[in-house]
Formats: structure tokens, sequence, C-alpha cells
């Protein structure tokens, strides 16, 4: 990867993306539109299909019927195989093609989207590929004269919803092991960054899914993602993104028929750096990367940092040092640490968040404004705000952007106190050189992941899932494909 390659990729303009369906570009039923900016810029980038409910309804018909006549689902696990190998091939093969469009479309520096969106989407891909046939059906241990067994069968119909924040990352956790299983998936990307996973839906095809396995349907979510919820054909319904949408889902599926639904939606992350942390000046490197990395808009941010009162001055001293490095710019220059915000909505809700803190008692240390106004882009200085009480608005609600928290705590028990204060509990992380804390923090923090003496950077092999209000479910690793599989029982009389 190289400036000059990146650079000639910018150039290039961004076709108009209709929607994919039964294996073809479709226009949406009404021919509308939905314009495409750019957040490094805030310039027109390209058009969208601006999906209806006949639109999902058209591509859940066909998932629907692709699924039934068994032209996936049907296939032996070695030749579903062979397509999702070649699909991560073709991604890796386009890797940088995606990622400039990707960044193009919601600001990610290149540095973190190579390896994030689709270095981690073919990784993601191929490692459902390679678990698909060794997922095995089971005998029970029952009467003599009984078999009792249990297969393992598809769901049927899944519907996925994309954040824009990582939409070819998270996207593969979804449709990895959806299809791995022999599902026929509905996709709907975010309106502000739908274009790199488009255009790994159309590899797809080129890798020789069948047509109507995937399809996609962009669009404005109150249109096309309530008609994917209150859908009568669609069995799993999964989606990352905020706690209001996951509700409402949630809704749509009782006034519906009663379809599964996984969410993971977000969190309010604690990193609590204790005085006996092996390495402060490490740890207030990885707390800045942690929380400022895409600039802030990443669901496992360590939000919240809690740091011990004996070292409190020190360690945010040392944070805000970090920070100051982070350069703040062009999110396809590779000497940029920090992108772009989504969005201008989203630019204007983060800055609410520093006013707010502000009004609260708060006191930023660095940041807390917007930068670099005469590109036209959005960009948030990254931003650190003391004095954060722990029912303050700043630690009880998600920013989802470059602004972290800063608040003390005397002893363990306080810490893990404030830590669990919050509705969430996603991720979270301890600096501690005592092995018996470390247990103890891993134990005591409610949230799905627990970072020990770093923050991050959890594979494909582990799970993630949210407590509380952070979600149900669990994306990534085998235990991910229970989301996609019905139990079936065959009780046999010998």
């Amino acid at each position: 990867m190289d400036q000059t390659h990146i650079d000639a990729l910018r150039a290039q303009p961004v076709p108009p993306f209709l929607h994919l369906i039964d294996g073809k570009p479709v226009p949406a039923s009404d021919s509308g539109t939905l314009d495409v900016l750019s957040p490094i810029d805030g310039q027109l980038l390209t058009t969208t299909a601006n999906g209806t409910a006949a639109d999902m309804d058209s591509a859940i018909a066909s998932a629907r019927a692709a699924f039934e006549d068994g032209r996936w689902a049907g296939q032996p696990p070695a030749a579903r195989k062979k397509v999702l190998l070649k699909w991560a091939d073709l991604i890796e093969a386009n890797a940088l093609e995606l990622a400039v469009l990707g960044v193009r479309d919601n600001g990610t520096e290149i540095g973190m989207a190579i390896k994030a969106e689709p270095g981690s989407a073919a990784g993601t891909i191929r490692y459902y590929a390679e678990a698909l046939d060794k997922v095995y059906g089971e005998i029970a241990p029952t009467a003599p004269d009984i078999l009792g067994m249990i297969h393992k069968e598809p769901v049927g119909v899944v519907g996925a919803i994309i954040p824009w924040n990582f939409p070819l990352m998270i996207g593969a956790w979804k449709l990895g092991p959806a299809l791995a299983m022999g599902n026929s998936v509905v996709l709907k990307p975010a309106e502000t960054a739908s274009l790199s996973l488009m255009r790994m839906a159309q590899l797809a095809l080129e890798a020789g899914l069948p047509p109507g396995v995937l399809n996609a349907v962009t669009g404005e979510g109150k249109v096309v993602g309530e008609a994917m919820g209150l859908s009568m054909d669609v069995d799993v319904l999964v989606f990352t993104g905020s706690g209001g949408t996951g509700r409402r889902l949630m809704e749509y599926s009782a006034r519906s028929n009663m379809k599964r639904v996984y969410l993971e939606l977000g969190g309010k992350s604690p990193n609590i750096v204790f005085a006996d942390a092996p390495d402060l000046a490490e740890a207030a490197k990885v707390a800045a990367g942690g929380i400022f990395r895409n600039s802030g808009q990443v669901c496992v941010a360590g939000s919240r940092l809690l740091v011990e009162a004996s070292i409190h001055d020190e360690f945010v001293a040392e944070v805000a040092k970090a920070t100051e490095a982070m350069r703040v710019g062009d999110p396809l220059r590779l000497d940029t640490a920090i992108g772009a915000v989504n969005s201008e909505t989203q630019l204007r809700q983060n800055l609410g968040f520093v006013d707010m803190a502000l009004s609260e008692g708060g006191r930023v240390v660095t940041g807390g404004s917007r930068v670099l106004e005469e590109t036209g882009g959005y960009y948030m200085a990254p931003t650190i705000v003391t004095g954060v009480t722990p029912d303050a608005s700043l630690a009880q609600k998600e920013v989802f952007g470059p602004v972290l928290g800063v608040t003390p705590f005397q002893t363990e028990e306080e810490a893990v106190r404030i830590a669990n204060s919050t509705v969430y509990g996603l991720a979270g992380a301890a600096w501690t050189s005592n092995l018996s804390r470390a247990h103890r923090m891993v134990r005591k923090v409610r949230t799905g992941v627990m970072h020990i003496n770093t923050y991050g950077g959890a594979d494909g092999t582990v799970p993630l899932g949210g407590v509380g209000q952070s979600g149900n479910g669990a994306d990534k690793s085998l235990h991910a494909i229970e989301k996609y599989i019905n139990l079936k029982t065959a009780w046999i009389k010998l």
C-alpha cells in the first residue's frame, strides 16, 4: 500500500449504487436516490438507491425462494466452503479498492481501514468457510430402544442491518456464519456508509454465490429497515447500532412473526488504570488509541477512563501527550492517525456532549472543538474531559465520537462500582501488576469482553457480545453460529 496508489483510487469517480436483488442490480421501485456526501470534504460522492418497503419485500422474497429451492442450503458443505473461500480471496485481491471506497464514504483513517475492513472481512469469511463442515449433529444418551438425534439446520432467511462505522468488518461478522450454515441473507447497509458493503456483496456473486442467496437493499432505516423488521418472512434479524433502533426492532418482531432478534447496541466501556499498572506510559498510549482511533466511532471504545486518584494528574498528562501526538486529518493520507467523523449530524452531536460536560462541571484538558472546517469535511479534535462524575451525562451516555471522560477513584471496590454504574456492558479493561486483582476485575466488571493490560485487538476466535443494554447474542467465534441454526430433535423408536 503506497500513497500514490491510494491517491489514484481516490480520484476515480464512484458510479451510482443500485439494490442487489436476485443477483441483479435493481433501481428503487420509485427511482428515488440518496445523495452520498463524503465526510472528507462534504462533497457529493455518488448516490444510492433510496429503497421502499416494496423493494425490501422483493429482496426478502428472493431470499426466501433461494432458501426453499435449496440452491445454497442444499449444497454439500464442501461446495459452500469453496464459494466462501473464493469470496474471501476476492475481498483480499480487491482490498485497497474496498478500503479507499469505504474511507471516502465513512471517514475512517486508511491505516486502520485496510486492516479492520477488507482485511478483517476476508479473515472472517475464511474462518467460517473452514468451520462449516465441522458443525456436527448429536446423538442423545437415551434408552437402548430409542435413537435420539439432534440435527442442526439453517434457520432460513436472515435479515442483517449493518452500521456505518465498520461496514465490512461487522457485515462479515453476520454474513460469514449465516451463509456458512446455508441461510439466505438480506442486507440493509447504513444510509451514510453503504458503498463498500455493496461492493463486497457484488464480489460474493463473482465468487459463485447463487443469485438470491445474498440480497442488499439501500435506503432509510425508517422505511426499508422497518419493512425488514415487520416482515413475516424473515426468520432471524441481526443488528448492530443504537439502543433506540434495537428497541424498535424488538417491537417489530412482536408485531410480526416473533422472529429472533440479536442486538449489539454499543457501550460506555470503562478503562480502569491502577497505580500499580506495569507501564503507565504504555497504558496512556493505549488508552488514547482505545478511544480516539476512527474518531471514537467504535462500539467497544474505552470512553470512560477511571484512574486511581494517586496517579490521576500524572496519568491524564500522559494521555493528553499521547493524544496531541495523534494527527487529525485527511483519512486517505497514510500519516493520518485520526480521520473524519462520519457525518455533520454526528459531529454536532459530539460537540453537544462537550458542551453538556462543561455545563456539568467537567474541564476540557485538550480538544473540544471542530477542526479543519476549511476543508468542508467533518473533523473534531480528540477531546479529554476531567472532573466527570459517575452520574454525569458524559459517563452515562454513549457519545460515539472522540470524547474521553476521566473519573478518579480511591479503591478497587469503588472502581468496580463506577465501572458497573451504567446500563451498558460491552467491553472494559483494567491495568494492574497484581494477578489476583486482574482476575477479580475480570469477574466483577460486568462486560462481554474484559481486557487486562491491553485494550482492543481480540480476534475472531473469541466472541463479542454484551450484557445489559449492550445487547444479546454474540458475533465472532464458533459461538456466533448458534444464532443462525435451528435445533431439531429426531426421536426414533428402534
